[in-house]
């Protein structure tokens, strides 16, 4: 589970339900530490601040390649808002994991608020049609390219799809609390074990 000061915000209850579920669950920094954890079956990647990071994160380029190595072989990887930034292609021009063909860029607009969600298809997270609440909160923009499904369906407070699931990847703006949706944390975990 990434942490440190770029990735300040999960909630304690995905490390908690994620232990509950039978995973050891280690924080890495990844302004810090070049290489993921030793056994690493599975990453998890929550909100935070990245784009203040951006440099520092792009230079750290052995634990970018780690990752994409690691969402390449297929392994569950399960990332917030600030972890979609982290796994796009680049962030404001700074290269970043390049797990998804996608282009990420910082704007003027605030996106804010609760949203109600539908799993477009099945995914680490989520069989097709569960649904989930959860927030937006971040002054991006990404730009996809070609090769993914969205993850998320939203309903409110206008229909649209969000996020990106592609093979054992799903990554979105939207922040959703494990809790309301027990299974979710279940199924990252099984998914660890058989990838």
């Amino acid at each position: 589970m990434a942490g440190g000061a770029a990735f300040t915000f999960s909630y304690a209850e995905h490390a908690e339900l994620l232990a509950a579920a039978g995973a050891e669950v280690v924080v890495f920094d990844p302004l810090r530490d070049e290489r993921l954890p030793d056994g690493t079956a599975g990453l998890v990647v929550g909100g935070g601040f990245p784009e203040v990071y951006a440099g520092e994160l792009s230079a750290n380029e052995p634990l970018r390649k780690a990752v994409a190595q690691l969402a390449a072989s297929g392994a569950p990887v399960a990332a917030e808002c600030a972890g979609l930034l982290y796994l796009c292609r680049e962030l404001d021009g700074q290269p970043m994991c390049g797990v998804l063909d996608a282009s990420a860029r910082m704007t003027e607009r605030l996106t804010l608020g609760y949203r109600d969600a539908v799993a477009v298809g099945d995914s680490v997270l989520a069989p097709a049609g569960s649904r989930m609440r959860g927030h937006e909160f971040h002054r991006t923009a990404v730009e996809p390219g070609a090769g993914t499904a969205p993850a998320w369906g939203v309903t409110a407070p206008a229909r649209r799809v969000e996020g990106f699931v592609q093979q054992g990847v799903h990554a979105s703006y939207l922040h959703t609390h494990w809790a309301s949706e027990p299974g979710v944390a279940r199924r990252f975990v099984e998914r660890c074990r058989t990838s």
